[in-house]
C-alpha cells in the first residue's frame, strides 16, 4: 500500500471520527427538534456551538414556540440572543399575547426586551401588565408625608391624599414611553392642582371622585407606557390650617416692623432732646458770658466819668428789691447777683 493511499484513507478515517461525533453530540437536540415538529440541521447547530450560542436553550425555545403555533426560526433567535437579550422571556411573553389576543410580533417584542434590559422589568411582565393591570400607589409609601400629597384648599386648609392608580401596560407605546414614575408625578400634579382650585376643603371632601375626574380629563398617561383605567382616592385626611399660620407668620413678622420702626422713632426723638439739651446750655452758656459782660460795662462807665457813685448806689439798691422780690414769689433759682 503507497503512502498516498494511507493518507487517503487516514483522512476519511478522521472525517468519518468528525462526523461521528458531531453526531453524537447534538443527535439529542436533533432528534428532539425534530420529533416536535421544529427541525434544526446538524450544520446549524455545529454554527450555534461554534458561536458560543446555547443551541440546546435556543433549540428548547423554538420547540416551545412552535408547539404554541409561533413560527420562529433559529436565526431570529441567535440574532436577539447576541444582541443580549432574555430569548426565554420573548418567546413567553409571545404566547401569552397570543393567548390573550394581544397583537405583538416577535420585532416587537424583541424592542420591549432589550428596552427592559438593566431595569429590574422584563418583557414578559410587561405583557403581563397588559393582560392583569397592575395597582401603583401614588406616591409611593416612601414619598412624602407618610406616604400622602398635600395639597391646599383656598380657603388654607390642608388635605393629605394618597391614590391608587390602575394601569396597564400599552405595548405599542412601551418602548420610548415614559415610565411609573412620570404616572406618579402626573397623578400628584393633577391632585394638588384640583384641591388648589377648591373655594374649600369641604367640596373635596364632600366630593372626592371630582379629583379622579379632573386628572382622567388632564391625560396624565399620553406619552407613557401605560394606559390608565381608574384613579381611586385611597384615603383623605384634613390637615393643618396652612391660610391662618400664613396669616399668623406674616402678623408676627408686622409686629416685628412695627417695633423696629418705633424703635427707631424714639431714639430720634431721644436724639433730638439730647440736640435740645445741648442749645439750652448753650444758650444759658452765651446769658452768662452776656450777664459777665455787666460789672465791665459799669468799671468803664465809672472810668469814662458816665456814672457817678449815687447813680451804682441806685443801681444796686434795684438789685436788692428784685433779690427780694423774687424770694418773696418763691422763686427757688433766686436772683441774679
Amino acid at each position: 500500500m503507497s503512502t498516498l493511499e494511507i493518507f487517503l484513507i487516514g483522512g476519511v478515517i478522521i472525517v468519518a471520527l468528525v462526523l461521528f461525533l458531531m453526531v453524537a453530540k447534538f443527535f439529542n437536540l436533533w432528534l428532539r427538534a425534530r420529533i416536535a415538529n421544529a427541525p434544526v440541521s446538524f450544520p446549524t447547530l455545529l454554527a450555534m456551538w461554534l458561536r458560543g450560542v446555547p443551541n440546546a436553550m435556543i433549540v428548547d425555545t423554538r420547540i416551545t414556540a412552535a408547539k404554541a403555533g409561533i413560527p420562529i426560526g433559529t436565526d431570529q433567535l441567535e440574532a436577539h440572543f447576541l444582541a443580549g437579550g432574555e430569548v426565554t422571556h420573548v418567546v413567553l411573553s409571545l404566547i401569552a399575547s397570543d393567548k390573550a389576543g394581544i397583537p405583538l410580533d416577535f420585532n416587537r417584542a424583541c424592542a420591549i426586551d432589550l428596552a427592559c434590559k438593566g431595569t429590574g422589568k422584563t418583557v414578559l411582565e410587561a405583557v403581563r401588565t397588559s393582560i392583569n393591570p397592575k395597582v401603583i400607589d401614588c406616591p409611593h409609601a416612601d414619598m412624602g408625608r407618610g406616604g400622602k400629597i398635600d395639597a391646599v384648599a383656598k380657603d388654607g386648609i390642608s388635605l393629605r391624599v394618597r391614590a391608587r392608580v390602575t394601569v396597564r401596560t400599552n405595548l405599542d407605546r412601551f418602548v420610548g414611553g415614559a415610565t411609573e414614575d412620570t404616572v406618579i408625578a402626573r397623578v400628584g400634579e393633577g391632585i394638588v392642582t384640583c384641591i388648589g382650585s377648591a373655594a374649600s376643603y369641604k367640596d373635596v371632601l364632600e366630593n372626592p371622585d371630582a379629583i379622579s375626574k379632573l386628572v382622567l380629563h388632564k391625560g396624565v398617561d399620553s406619552g407613557t407606557a401605560f394606559e390608565i383605567l381608574s384613579i381611586d382616592i385611597a384615603d383623605i385626611d384634613v390637615g393643618e390650617n396652612v391660610g391662618a399660620k400664613l396669616q399668623t407668620e406674616q402678623a408676627e413678622a408686622d409686629k416685628k416692623i412695627a417695633q423696629a420702626m418705633a424703635e427707631m422713632r424714639r431714639a430720634a426723638a431721644v436724639a433730638l432732646e439730647q440736640e435740645m439739651s445741648a442749645r439750652t446750655q448753650e444758650m444759658r452758656a452765651r446769658v452768662v458770658e452776656a450777664e459777665a459782660q455787666v460789672p465791665l460795662a459799669i468799671a468803664e462807665a465809672f472810668r469814662n466819668g458816665q456814672l457817678g457813685v449815687m447813680d451804682f448806689a441806685k443801681y444796686k439798691n434795684v438789685l436788692a428789691d428784685t433779690e427780694m422780690r423774687t424770694k418773696i414769689a418763691g422763686d427757688p433759682s433766686g436772683g441774679s447777683k
